[in-house]
């Protein structure tokens, strides 16, 4: 690791924006916009900002929960914008908040929110440490607060599906791998 990881990189120099308006092949029969298209950008955005931050490849890692708070209609403006919250090491939680723009009143409303987690890669394809995010702001402290205590989260539940799904395989196996645990 070199010395530049240790000193981190401020989260306002990553942050990204995407816009899109939305054509009549992202909508549904009812002319809303697909709940998966609108997935699809939350990653592309989150993923623009962790890879400014990396600076490098990234993959997406996890995705928390999604809401959809407002339907989007065809002809509306979406405004994806992310930042990085917080670093661990290898990887990082990107925030991606979604806004829609209606173009005939130019109001904006908020249709959705995301945390996912980035994982940065080498140029063989492993994980790379990464600088820390510095937060500047009390908005970005904030963030990096709450990244903290949703990451604990994370591992937790990870931990919990790994010990659900070692019980299932123990239920279903006649071998004697599971006697030793």
């Amino acid at each position: 690791m070199n010395a530049s990881i240790r000193q981190g990189r401020p989260v306002r120099e990553s942050r990204s924006q995407y816009t899109q308006v939305t054509l009549p092949n992202d909508a549904n029969n009812l002319g809303n916009v697909l709940g998966g298209h609108i997935m699809h950008l939350v990653d592309m955005c989150g993923g623009l900002a962790a890879w400014r931050h990396a600076q490098g490849p990234v993959v997406t890692a996890s995705v928390d929960q999604m809401s959809f708070l407002s339907p989007v209609r065809v002809g509306e403006v979406l405004i994806l914008k992310s930042s990085v919250n917080r670093v661990f090491h290898s990887s990082m939680e990107v925030g991606v908040k979604v806004w829609v723009e209606d173009r005939n009143t130019g109001k904006i409303r908020h249709a959705s929110s995301a945390y996912l987690t980035f994982v940065a890669l080498d140029e063989k394809g492993d994980p790379i440490a990464v600088e820390p995010a510095i937060p500047e702001t009390d908005e970005d402290k904030r963030r990096y607060e709450e990244a903290g205590a949703r990451r604990e989260r994370r591992l937790l539940e990870r931990q919990n599906v790994r010990n659900k799904a070692m019980v299932t395989v123990c239920e279903n196996t006649t071998t004697s791998l599971c006697e030793s645990e």
